[in-house]
Order: structure tokens, then sequence, then C-alpha cells
């Protein structure tokens, strides 16, 4: 059974950087589609970027296109998030989820996408 753990949150400055990390246990990541996923208080989750099974194709939300760089890593099991230029409105907790049918182009419907990751809390603040 595939299982995700989110790491890689935490307090940064407007116009830092910070690198989230999704790796899997249980089963190969090799088969499987990851989106990286946010979600603010009082809002609902959004999808922010999400990554084939091969990593040769790449989906993101406008609001990070040119800030936020989505890979993969299927020989460590692990997907990245490498996000720069950080702004406050960055803040919420990110989750990362899997799909088995490789549909990263469907990284703005979060509800086909699962399992889902407990999320890391990335918080923009001066």
């Amino acid at each position: 059974q595939l299982q995700l753990v989110e790491s890689g949150g935490g307090l940064v400055q407007p116009g830092g950087s910070l690198r989230l990390s999704c790796a899997a246990s249980g089963v190969t990541l090799d088969y499987y589609a990851i989106g990286w996923f946010s979600q603010a208080p009082g809002k609902g989750r959004e999808g922010i970027s999400c990554i084939s099974t091969s990593g040769g194709s790449t989906n993101y939300a406008d609001s990070v296109k040119g800030r936020f760089t989505i890979s993969r890593d299927n020989a460590k099991n692990t997907v990245y998030l490498q996000m720069n230029s950080l702004k406050p409105e960055d803040t919420a907790v990110y989750y990362c989820a899997a799909d088995g049918y490789n549909r990263y182009y469907y990284c703005s419907t979060p509800s086909i996408w699962g399992p889902w990751g407990q999320g890391t809390q990335v918080t923009v603040s001066s």
C-alpha cells in the first residue's frame, strides 16, 4: 500500500526558499503521477504543481509559475517541490498526493487524487 510523507516545511521570510519532499513507501512511485496541493486557512485544497510518472511532463498553477519547480527522483522514491521567491500568500499546509492513472494534467482537481500525505506547514512571514 502506497504511503506518502511530506517534509521540508517551515517558517521563511518573504523572498526566501524552501524545498519540500514527498517520500513514498510501500510501493514504487514509478507508476504514479504526483501532485502538490496547498490548503490555506479557511480555503479549499488547490493544485500547485503535478508531475507525470516519467517526470517529463509537469503542470503548474498560474500563481506559482516561474517560482516553483517540481521534480522527481524515482530511484529515491521521492518527489520534490522547490519553492523560490516565496510570498506571504503562499502560506498554507502543503500536501502531496498520488494518481495511479498518470493524470498529472488534472492538477486543478484534487478530488481525483489519492492517497494523500499528512501535510507540511509552510509559513511565509517577516
